[in-house]
């Protein structure tokens, strides 16, 4: 027998299995030592009151085999099929791939950085030596920007594509199956960099090609279709192309323009990486000034406000992890945030970021938005990508600081006032939201052991593809995931490949 339940649980009963077990056979009124398994198929945790609770959805299994969550999918030889072409192995680029398979086309995945494991040694210099690759760093090469980051899989883009298959796709190929439950599931940075390279082993079992350090520098385009793409090394691969090349590619928007594509200047929110001890955060969200115990995982925050109608808010939140350089050109500093699968560091870490809308910048052309955001980078940039920084209560009453609390950041810390580092509209919106959000919190979030370094810019792609006006224009070329402008994160990018996949294989090949 099997049952589905749903149940309220502490934490230590939710972490502990023989508690589990013990609480899953009480509320299914079936004795505990018939039970074999129990597995979730849905968890969160209530922290609204001190007394916090885990609601859950379990499957009992009574003198029953438990059978995985998780359908497996087979991936078949296509060597000899038709192929398409795939431009960035980013999460839109990896499942654009596997997704040409299942209907029976052969990808050629082409990327410009190196491969996940070579990369990481390029990352490493970045961070410890302020040594920058510009093909190779934490937004270029093998699983795009997210291969290095928090890994987090939430996404509002459920009616966009089949995100439950994402999820499995990713256990499939060895992430771990709580993403298919938790509510705001997540891989972490040392585990994606496996299930990257496991997705490019099935690629390649299968009969597809995979091309690293091969830059994209052209588009092959007869009589307005796309026939194929141009390598810097003059290399050419002829057929239909997926372009997913992510916000950070931005050459890309070049070549395109070049040839007549339609693009348009897209809105974007950018500000500072804010990190805080994990034990604050942990007492704020937790409600106890012990922290968050021995059962609870490290606390996260999400927080939005409205500053003179503007939104600021917090993004892509890293429990228990690390700010890192997120730059990929001299000249321009840019930072982000990453954790690993336990997220067991002692600095908790997020954008803070205010929305920047077209009329709030002088430059009104296509490119604009671009522009602009490659001039705050230019203005928070220093030798060996040093971040500015400023402690965060420091910055809300105008002083600067003279220390600083322990960080993560490895490249070094120039003491700067943020108003000095950041567009005015940028440092006074995110002063009030400071406010408005310690008063959410009941005092404690805004504070003097928080730092602020500058400058997060790269949530979003500041242009847009406008794919409606690309079909007007002639078939063969698909534009995919968060440099297209049509994705924001590793899910929703991953989902737009696989529909641009569905799309090519359609119209191109019929399947």
């Amino acid at each position: 027998m099997i049952k589905d339940i749903d149940i309220v649980l502490t934490p230590e009963e939710s972490a502990v299995e023989q508690l589990l077990v013990k609480a899953s056979a009480k509320k299914a009124g079936v004795k505990q030592s018939s039970v074999t398994a129990v597995k979730y198929l849905r968890k969160s945790i209530d922290a609204r009151r001190m007394d916090i609770k885990i609601n859950a959805k379990v499957r009992v299994y009574v003198n029953e085999k438990p059978e995985s969550l998780c359908p497996h999918v087979e991936f078949h030889d296509v060597s000899a099929a038709p192929s398409a072409i795939v431009v960035g192995a980013g999460p839109a680029g990896l499942f654009a791939s596997l997704t040409l398979i299942e209907r029976g086309l052969r990808p050629i995945l082409i990327e410009r950085g190196k491969d996940v494991h070579e990369r990481k040694r390029d990352t490493a210099l970045l961070s410890t030596r302020g040594l920058l690759d510009p093909e190779s760093n934490y937004a270029f090469g093998e699983g795009g920007a997210g291969a290095y980051s928090d890994g987090k899989l939430y996404t509002r883009s459920v009616k966009r594509g089949n995100v439950r298959k994402v999820l499995e796709l990713l256990v499939q190929h060895g992430a771990d199956e709580s993403i298919l439950y938790e509510t705001h599931p997540h891989v972490g940075t040392d585990k994606l960099p496996i299930v990257i390279e496991n997705i490019r082993n099935t690629i390649i079992a299968s009969g597809g090609e995979v091309h690293f350090k091969s830059r994209v520098i052209d588009l092959i385009v007869e009589n307005g279709e796309t026939k194929g793409v141009v390598l810097a090394d003059g290399r050419e691969f002829k057929g239909p192309v997926i372009l997913a090349t992510g916000h950070s590619a931005k050459d890309v928007y070049q070549f395109l323009d070049r040839h007549g594509f339609v693009l348009e200047a897209k809105d974007t929110a950018v500000g500072v990486r804010l990190e805080h001890p994990q034990m604050v955060i942990d007492q704020l969200q937790y409600h106890n000034p012990k922290g968050r115990g021995l059962y609870l995982p490290p606390a996260s925050y999400s927080f939005v406000t409205q500053v003179e109608n503007r939104g600021v808010y917090s993004f892509c939140m890293c429990p228990g992890g690390s700010v890192i350089p997120a730059a990929t050109e001299m000249g321009r500093q840019a930072v982000n945030g990453m954790s690993s699968s336990s997220r067991g560091g002692k600095k908790a870490n997020s954008g803070m970021v205010v929305q920047i809308r077209q009329e709030d910048i002088k430059y009104k052309d296509k490119l604009g938005m671009l522009r602009w955001v490659e001039e705050m980078e230019e203005m928070a940039y220093f030798e060996g990508f040093k971040a500015p920084a400023q402690r965060m209560a420091d910055f809300v009453n105008d002083k600067v600081s003279s220390t600083f609390p322990d960080t993560t950041y490895k490249p070094g810390l120039v003491s700067m006032r943020m108003d000095d580092a950041l567009p005015k509209i940028v440092a006074d919106s995110l002063r009030e939201g400071f406010k408005a959000f310690d008063r959410m919190s009941r005092g404690g979030f805004l504070t003097n052991e928080a730092l602020m370094l500058a400058s997060e810019t790269r949530t979003s792609s500041p242009v847009r593809i406008v794919r409606d006006e690309m079909m007007k224009q002639g078939p063969g070329l698909y534009p995919a995931g968060e440099g297209a402008g049509y994705a924001g994160g590793i899910v929703s990018a991953a989902v737009d490949g696989t529909e641009a996949a569905i799309r090519l294989s359609g119209e191109v090949y019929g399947k």
